[in-house]
């Protein structure tokens, strides 16, 4: 494996406002095909996407970060990072993560595009700020966000629809071996007693002590939801996420939570803060997993933390591994780190060593400062579809 951990100074520079000047932003657009489609109950794919960025300051510090799983808007995300957000981050300081979002937000007014495309772009690059910032004080994020742990549980996502029933059992037992601590299992999109199969012949093979978790990603009108949910109440779910459909989630949520007493997960379909508000307000979940990929990178993930923390909401986070253990190693009410099998994501088993820090049922996060990324530049090489950048030259 060929590796580099970004550009890390051997002596700790200034930090204050006038260092860590961002000279240039560099994208890597990576795509990999998968060898079959991945189908929940809404949705299917069979590629997976992301974005490297490389942000180089004055200082010599330079961010290796990935951010995101967007196929067919990748190309306009990237223009986004170059045409609108680049110029107003070089000049500013990486020491100054919440001024630099602030630089950026301007992008998601324009009212002709979907709004959601900018935030994933500031995301990219928010992210990238704050692993240059951690590589300069010397500090891995979930250190320098205030630690509780070490290593926090793990679970993997799975259950797919084209699996059988004996598929299903033995795909359980393969994670239960490979040390995963539960799985978040794909239902929504077959009726409820269908579901309810599946996710019984996955307990009967994982046991007692795995934690199941189950995902509809919105595919049950509220009956089914609270059908489906009554046909699992002996099976001990950790949390039902996404039960509803989008066109009254809140209130459905809020029914599916008191007529199945099965706590709720949700937020990563809410990309703003204000979202996420709404969510906890109105009653209707009990475990955020607001994505910070999606909503505008770790600089507003770590603000619905607070807010979900004042309402004795859990924290999870929807996938991105690499970013997520960091935030919710620095919270105490965290839930699981979720990350897919290799046939679903080859990033997470081939992109770096993150694979490697699974046993025994949790995820040890990285000492090394920032993120603790190492990429395999061999493998970025061979998934990079386009390459970007813009620095003071290309603005003059």
């Amino acid at each position: 494996m060929t590796a580099t951990a970004g550009t890390t100074p051997a002596v700790r520079p200034d930090v204050g406002r006038d260092a860590l000047i961002i000279e240039r932003v560099e994208t890597l657009a990576l795509r990999a095909p998968l060898g079959r489609r991945f189908s929940g109950s809404a949705y299917s794919m069979d590629k997976r996407c992301t974005i490297v960025v490389r942000l180089t300051t004055a200082d010599g510090v330079t961010s290796e970060v990935y951010a995101g799983d967007t196929d067919a808007e990748q190309a306009l995300i990237v223009g986004i990072i170059h045409d609108e957000l680049a110029p107003r981050l070089i000049g500013r300081s990486a020491s100054d993560p919440e001024g630099a979002w602030l630089a950026m937000e301007p992008s998601t007014n324009d009212i002709l595009r979907d709004r959601g495309l900018a935030l994933q772009a500031i995301a990219c690059l928010d992210t990238a700020i704050w692993d240059v910032f951690g590589r300069a004080v010397g500090l891995p994020l979930h250190r320098l966000w205030g630690s509780v742990a070490d290593a926090i549980p793990i679970s993997i996502i799975g259950g797919y629809y084209h699996l059988s029933l004996d598929e299903v059992r033995a795909v359980l037992e393969r994670y239960v071996e490979q040390g995963f601590a539960g799985i978040k299992f794909k239902v929504g999109g077959k009726t409820p007693a269908e579901d309810a199969a599946r996710v019984r012949a996955a307990r009967d093979a994982a046991g007692p002590a795995f934690a199941i978790m189950v995902d509809a990603n919105q595919g049950y009108d509220r009956a089914s939801a609270v059908e489906f949910g009554h046909l699992v109440s002996d099976l001990d779910i950790r949390w039902f996420e996404e039960p509803c459909r989008w066109t009254n989630d809140r209130r459905w949520m809020r029914d599916v939570r008191y007529q199945t007493g099965i706590p709720v997960c949700a937020g990563q379909s809410e990309t703003t803060l204000r979202g996420i508000r709404d969510l906890i307000v109105d009653g209707a979940i009990d475990i955020s997993n607001f994505d910070a990929s999606w909503a505008g990178g770790p600089t507003v993930w770590r603000k619905a933390a607070g807010l979900a923390a004042a309402f004795g909401v859990q924290l999870g986070h929807h996938e991105e591994p690499q970013v997520a253990s960091h935030l919710l190693a620095s919270v105490p009410d965290h839930t699981f780190v979720e990350c897919f099998d290799e046939e679903r994501d080859p990033f997470f088993w081939r992109l770096s060593d993150m694979s490697a820090r699974v046993a025994d049922g949790v995820y040890t996060l990285p000492e090394r400062p920032g993120f603790g990324i190492e990429l395999d530049l061999d493998y970025v090489a061979r998934h990079t579809v386009d390459r970007r950048a813009t620095d003071r030259r290309s603005l003059s």
